[in-house]
C-alpha cells in the first residue's frame, strides 16, 4: 500500500474518501469536522448523527455532500465533542477507518492529523500511532493512503516517523 505525506487541504486531495476525526455523537463542530461540514453541507453531519453513537474504534460512511469524494468516513477519536484524546484512541480510529474503507473496496483514502486539534494529542505521538497502524494494516482493496494537513508541524512529524 502506497503511503504519501503532503502539506495541504484534506478537501483538495484526489482520493475516494476522506476521514473525519469525529466524536461518537457525529456532531461536526470544530476543527477538521467543522471545515468538512462547512464546505460539504449540513447533510454530512445529519447523516453522521443518525448513525451515532459510533464507538471509538469503529467508523461509519456518510455522503460527501458537495465535496468531490465518494463519501466521508467518520472515525471517532473521542466519545464527547472537544474531549481530550489518547494515543490508543487515535490508533483505534485509524484502524476503524482503514477497515471500513477496505471493506467497501475504496482504493484511496486521506487522513488529516487525528486527535491533534480539539483532541490535544501531541503531534509526534499522533504521527507515530497513525503510521504504525497504517503500516500494519493488510488491505484487500486499499492501494493508497494520503496523510495531509495544513499544519506544517504535523507534516514534519509524519515525515520524521517515516524516516525512522
Amino acid at each position: 500500500m502506497e503511503l504519501e505525506v503532503r502539506k495541504g487541504s484534506l478537501l483538495e486531495v484526489d482520493v475516494d474518501v476522506i476521514v473525519n476525526p469525529a466524536n461518537s455523537h457525529g456532531y461536526m463542530g470544530g476543527g477538521v469536522a467543522g471545515v468538512i461540514r462547512k464546505f460539504g453541507g449540513e447533510e454530512i453531519e445529519r447523516e453522521a448523527v443518525e448513525k451515532s453513537p459510533i464507538p471509538v474504534g469503529e467508523a461509519v460512511l456518510t455522503t460527501a455532500g458537495k465535496l468531490p469524494f465518494k463519501g466521508v468516513i467518520h472515525a471517532p477519536t473521542m466519545e464527547e465533542p472537544a474531549m481530550r484524546t489518547t494515543e490508543e484512541k487515535v490508533r483505534r480510529a485509524v484502524r476503524g477507518a482503514l477497515k471500513l474503507a477496505d471493506e467497501l473496496c475504496f482504493r484511496s483514502i486521506a487522513f488529516p492529523g487525528m486527535g491533534t486539534g480539539v483532541g490535544r494529542l501531541p503531534k509526534n505521538r499522533a504521527a507515530k500511532a497513525m503510521i504504525e497502524e497504517i503500516r500494519s494494516f493488510k488491505p484487500r482493496c486499499l492501494e493508497k493512503v494520503v496523510l495531509v494537513d495544513l499544519d506544517e508541524e504535523m507534516v514534519k512529524e509524519w515525515e520524521k516517523v517515516l524516516k525512522d
